[in-house]
């Protein structure tokens, strides 16, 4: 199965190294045996997990410059898509993965220590810890399925100015509809990026660059968020 890895991030154009392979499928049996007693995912077949939940974290991070050594934060992280895969590929950058629910924290911590990545795991919800940690990563990352506007308002608060914001979408998302909300809280569009999995699922990667400090009236309590999204 570690061969059939390698091939699969192959035909990404992704080189996966036999270390890497045993990671990702460390991570594949941990989950799917998880998931078994908390719902982390409803997908589970191995070659659906390499595709829709390995392959899909790491490809748009090969489309966008990101430092050596440099901080994320994976921002409504649930089961650890993309930051755990993300850390095995590269386990130089400083991985911060938050999420609402302990349960899933739990877990996180304990795939990290099954997959030997160093990760601060966060039982927070993203608006109560923006507020705390502004302006303190590199980059923010969400593949979260919620509006990209409600999204820039919980993750670019977290982003240092000059750092970026990814946010991996369906290709049915309408990125211009984020422009006055990256407005609003200090961003801009850089740039919008299509692309395939090798199944053939399309996706988009919008990337905001954070350009000034965002209002500390941002972010807003999540059910202001949803009421009035920017």
């Amino acid at each position: 199965m570690t061969e059939r890895i390698i091939e699969m991030f192959s035909k990404a154009g992704i080189t996966v190294s036999e270390r890497q392979s045993d990671q990702f499928l460390t991570l594949f049996d941990f989950m799917v045996e998880y998931t078994k007693n908390v719902n982390l995912t409803a997908i589970t077949e191995f070659e659906d997990v390499v595709t829709k939940h390995f392959i899909d974290s790491v490809l748009p991070f090969t489309m966008m410059e990101i430092p050596e050594n440099a901080s994320f934060i994976d921002v409504g992280t649930g089961a650890g898509f993309p930051s755990l895969p993300l850390l095995i590929m590269r386990p130089d950058l400083r991985g911060t993965l938050c999420d609402s629910l302990q349960k899933r924290c739990v877990y996180l911590e304990l795939a990290c220590q099954k997959i030997g990545v160093k990760a601060e795991i966060i039982h927070a919800r993203a608006e109560e810890l923006g507020r705390k940690r502004r302006e303190e990563f590199d980059i923010a990352a969400a593949r979260a399925v919620a509006a990209l506007p409600t999204l820039a308002e919980y993750c670019l608060p977290f982003v240092k100015v000059g750092g970026r914001f990814a946010a991996l979408k369906s290709v049915n998302e309408d990125v211009s509809s984020t422009e006055n909300a990256a407005r609003i809280l200090g961003g801009e569009i850089e740039k919008t990026l299509d692309y395939r999995l090798p199944n053939g699922d399309g996706r988009r990667l919008a990337v905001l660059k954070k350009i000034s400090q965002t209002p500390t009236k941002y972010p807003r309590s999540s059910a202001n968020i949803s009421k009035k999204p920017l």
